[in-house]
C-alpha cells in the first residue's frame, strides 16, 4: 500500500468539520421529523437496569457494589407494556429494534418478549447486545423467539485486560463459549463491539481485529465516549478511530467500504485480501448527530432522545394511569418533533463540569 492510500484511509475519519445535519440524505419520507429533519427510525430497549459485569466505564463496582439497589420489579416494564409501546412507535416509523440492558439476558423469560415483538407488523430487524456471558443457555431459545442478529460486547483478548474492563467478574474463556454457542445457533455473522481506553486496551487491537477477521465476524471498534457522570472521562483516554484505523492497516491492510443505509454510526472498511470487514465508532472525535434516528427506552418506560440526555419523557406512568394509545403515540410524536439533541457535535475537548446525563447502563449503548 502506498503512503497516499494509507493517508487516505485515515483522512475518511478525520477531514472536514461538515455539518452533517445539512447533509444527510434521506431515501423516502418519513412519518414524523425532528427540528433536523432527523426521522424516527430505530428503537433501543433496555430490559433491565442490572448487570454481572461491573465494566469500569458503565458499572464501576465501587458504585454498584453488593448494596447497591437496582430498580424494584414493579418499577420495570412488563414485556406487554414494551410491547404496546413498540406497536405505537412503528406507526411512527420504528422499523428496527435493539434489546439492550444492562445485560438483557438477566431479564428473565427474555426469549417471550422476543416472540411479542417480532410478531408485529412493521418490524423489519430485530437484534441484541450481550456480554454473552449467558449465552450458551439462551441463544436457541432466542433465535427461535425471532431474534436476527447478536452483538458481543468484547474489549480485549487478553485475559487479564479483559478482566480489568468488566471487573473481574469473567474471563475470555467465558465469552467465546457464548458466541461459540451463537454460531451453532445460527447466528453469523456476528458483531463484536470493543470500546478502547488509552493506556487499557488499545495494545491489544490489531489482535483483536486479526481474530474476528479470521472468525470471518464484524468487529466495532467504539471511541471511549462520556456517557452518564460516574466513569471519570478524560478526552485523553480516547483514542481516535483514525489512529484505531491506522494500527490496523499497518499490519492488515483496509480499504473504505460506503455506509450500509443512511444514519449508520459506524465508518465501515473492508481488508483488502478479502478477509472480512471492521469498523470505527467516532462518536467523540468525529461525531454523527446529523444522522441520528435513534430513540432510547429505559426498562421502567422512560424515553430519552440521546444517548448524553439529562432527562428523559416518561410513558409509563400515563399508560398505567390509563392512557389510549392515540394519547401515548401524541406525545411520542412531541417529543420527537421537538427533538434538537446534538450533543456530540457540541462537545468541547475539555469538559470540566459536564451537565448531568443519564448512566449508560440505564438505557444500554
Amino acid at each position: 500500500m502506498t503512503r497516499q492510500s494509507h493517508c487516505n484511509i485515515c483522512n475518511i475519519i478525520v477531514r472536514g468539520n461538515i455539518n452533517l445535519i445539512n447533509v444527510t440524505k434521506w431515501p423516502m419520507p418519513m412519518m414524523i421529523k425532528d427540528q433536523f429533519q432527523r426521522p424516527l427510525r430505530d428503537l433501543r430497549i433496555s430490559v433491565t437496569d442490572r448487570c454481572n459485569f461491573r465494566c469500569p466505564y458503565c458499572m464501576p463496582a465501587e458504585i454498584f457494589g453488593a448494596g447497591y439497589k437496582f430498580l424494584p420489579k414493579s418499577e420495570l416494564l412488563t414485556f406487554s407494556e414494551m410491547t404496546r409501546l413498540v406497536q405505537i412507535l412503528v406507526g411512527l416509523g420504528v422499523v428496527k429494534l435493539r434489546l439492550t440492558g444492562g445485560e438483557p439476558l438477566l431479564r428473565r423469560d427474555i426469549e417471550q418478549l422476543v416472540a411479542m415483538l417480532a410478531a408485529i407488523d412493521g418490524v423489519e430487524d430485530m437484534a441484541m447486545t450481550t456480554n454473552a456471558y449467558l449465552l450458551p443457555g439462551k441463544v436457541q431459545a432466542l433465535r427461535e423467539a425471532g431474534l436476527q442478529r447478536l452483538t458481543i460486547s468484547l474489549d480485549s483478548l487478553d485475559d487479564a485486560v479483559f478482566r480489568k474492563m468488566n471487573g473481574d467478574r469473567a474471563c475470555v474463556a467465558d465469552v467465546l463459549k457464548g458466541l461459540e454457542a451463537a454460531e451453532q445457533a445460527g447466528f453469523s455473522p456476528l458483531k463484536i463491539n470493543a470500546v478502547v481506553q488509552r493506556g487499557v486496551n488499545d495494545h491489544t487491537i490489531v489482535d483483536l481485529a486479526r481474530f474476528f477477521k479470521e472468525r470471518g465476524h464484524i468487529l466495532r471498534f467504539i471511541e471511549y465516549m462520556d456517557v452518564g457522570n460516574i466513569n471519570g472521562w478524560r478526552m485523553d483516554d480516547v483514542v481516535p478511530a483514525s489512529e484505531i484505523v491506522s494500527r490496523i492497516d499497518a499490519e492488515m491492510p483496509l480499504e473504505a467500504l460506503p455506509p450500509n443505509y443512511p444514519g449508520e454510526v459506524a465508518t465501515r472498511f473492508r481488508y483488502r485480501d478479502g478477509g472480512g470487514e471492521v469498523g470505527v465508532i467516532a462518536s467523540v472525535t468525529k461525531p454523527f448527530c446529523g444522522g441520528c434516528t435513534r430513540l432510547r427506552l429505559s426498562c421502567e418506560g422512560v424515553f430519552y432522545t440521546c444517548l448524553f440526555a439529562a432527562q428523559g419523557t416518561d410513558l409509563r406512568t400515563p399508560m398505567r394511569d390509563g392512557a389510549s394509545d392515540d394519547e401515548l403515540k401524541a406525545i411520542v410524536r412531541k417529543m420527537w418533533r421537538e427533538r434538537t439533541d446534538r450533543y456530540s457535535e457540541e462537545r468541547t475537548e475539555v469538559t470540566s463540569a459536564p451537565a448531568q446525563k443519564v448512566e449508560m447502563y440505564h438505557i444500554g449503548g
